[in-house]
């Protein structure tokens, strides 16, 4: 149930219209309609009004050639695992995976024709896959290692140095992943984000350890600034990052 619904549910007369008013949009926008057009609105705050904001795990800065992100490697110690080419290059993160995204509504066209059949024939997953409050810069080869594991804490071994200075853990072998201290309150913001405003089912336990690391690890004044931005592309506010960044 998102936000807005858990609102209206409790509301029996005039009195919540302006918790209404202030659950969600903000803004007069358009929210991209296509993941692509997604790809395209961040860019263009990436290299612009965001041009300072680094990768969501690794912090690694970012240099552009045209439409195409290069994170910057050297200069946060990074050692490639084993996929060179796309450790050198920017992809866009769904924070809450796309696959969970499709399990929760319309597995059916996934089992079809995988993410591809349902960015086509499902309005539903293609709005959610299209969220720019769930889509973050990333190094291609985390990006592609994190796959669709869902976050947990653990400690030491295994994921221990896998990536340098990179201190993103990745377990394969129990497919999880924990992000590091920095981009755990982010990505729990985000991801709690997403199972509000889609009605997103959460287990208890992946509840309690973001809700925890929402609470542990505040939104920092970058996570603020890109909330600000992205919420006038989008038109709807992330109420997570909204409540962090205004204590």
């Amino acid at each position: 149930m998102n936000t807005l619904k858990r609102l209206s549910a409790h509301c029996l007369s005039g009195c919540c219209l302006i918790a209404l008013a202030t659950a969600s949009t903000t803004v007069q926008a358009t929210q991209p309609t296509s993941y692509p057009k997604a790809k395209k609105e961040l860019v263009k705050l990436y290299q612009g009004k965001l041009k300072d904001q680094t990768t969501i795990y690794c912090e690694a800065p970012i240099k552009w050639q045209g439409k195409k992100g290069l994170p910057e490697l050297d200069r946060i110690g990074y050692q490639v695992r084993k996929q060179p080419t796309r450790a050198n290059r920017i992809e866009w993160e769904h924070v809450m995976p796309a696959y969970n995204i499709a399990r929760q509504g319309n597995l059916a066209c996934w089992k079809e024709g995988g993410r591809k059949n349902c960015s086509k024939n499902d309005p539903w997953f293609r709005k959610a896959e299209a969220d720019m409050h769930n889509l973050f810069p990333s190094i291609g080869e985390v990006n592609g290692d994190r796959s669709n594991y869902r976050f947990s804490a653990w400690r030491g071994n295994p994921g221990m140095d896998m990536y340098g200075n990179c201190p993103m853990k990745i377990d394969f072998k129990n497919k999880q992943a924990e992000p590091p201290d920095g981009a755990k309150g982010t990505a729990a913001r985000a991801y709690l984000y997403m199972s509000d405003q889609y009605g997103i089912s959460l287990s208890k336990e992946q509840s309690r350890l973001l809700s925890a690391w929402d609470r542990m690890y505040p939104a920092t004044k970058h996570e603020c600034a890109r909330h600000s931005e992205v919420a006038k592309v989008m038109g709807v506010q992330n109420q997570y990052v909204v409540r962090s960044c205004g204590k």
